[in-house]
């Protein structure tokens, strides 16, 4: 009986993990780290309440906008579920270009910024614009984590961890479902082509 309670317990807890949003496969996040999270210029960045954050922005979850969405992309965006890892649609991208909300195309990630965490999802290393997203302190699952949102949108996105690559140690990790990529070929002509330089050209 112990020992089904202990397997009991275990499924339960890695599926707490899977619900809960990117966490690392090996590593933990402490609350002080979170609280030293900076922007590119090293400014300290605003992590909002959910009150708070409800202020600043909010994903009105229309019937326009369910049908306009795939079921998962709306479980994801609207209603901050998380996909599987490594059965999901960016995370082993490799090709050049950016990454746009799906809901309404504000550039978000460039693929210079993205790196190989081995968690099985997107993670990046800094965003193109930081005022595009709001940070929004999640309590959910009984852990303690920083809730990516498209400030536009107000769409979920992820979470932002502590333990990425330099310059910035930020990991954004960031459910493919939430996110449309742009292919530097097509950035033209879909009206990025400001941002064409993120790319090197």
């Amino acid at each position: 009986m112990k020992t089904n309670l202990r397997v009991l317990g275990f499924g339960l807890a890695v599926l707490a993990a899977m619900l809960g949003g990117c966490a690392a496969q090996a590593k933990q996040v402490s609350a002080d780290a979170k609280a030293k999270v900076q922007d590119t210029k090293g400014a300290p960045q605003m992590i909002y309440t959910e009150e708070q954050a409800s202020t600043v922005c909010y994903i009105q979850p229309t019937e326009e906008l369910k049908a306009r969405l795939k079921p998962e992309e709306y479980a994801v965006l609207v209603q901050a579920a998380t996909e599987p890892p490594f059965k999901n649609s960016y995370w082993d991208n490799h090709k050049t270009g950016i990454y746009v909300d799906r809901i309404d195309g504000t550039a978000l990630f460039a693929s210079t910024a993205k790196f190989e965490s081995g968690t099985g999802w997107p993670s990046f290393w800094k965003p193109i614009d930081e005022s595009a997203l709001v940070l929004v302190k999640d309590l959910s699952f009984g852990m303690e984590r920083i809730e990516v949102r498209s400030k536009k949108s107000g769409g979920h996105l992820g979470h932002l961890f502590n333990d990425g690559p330099n310059p910035t140690g930020l990991r954004y990790c960031i459910n493919s479902a939430s996110l449309e990529f742009v292919p530097k070929e097509e950035m033209q002509g879909r009206g990025y082509g400001a941002l064409l330089t993120l790319l090197g050209s």
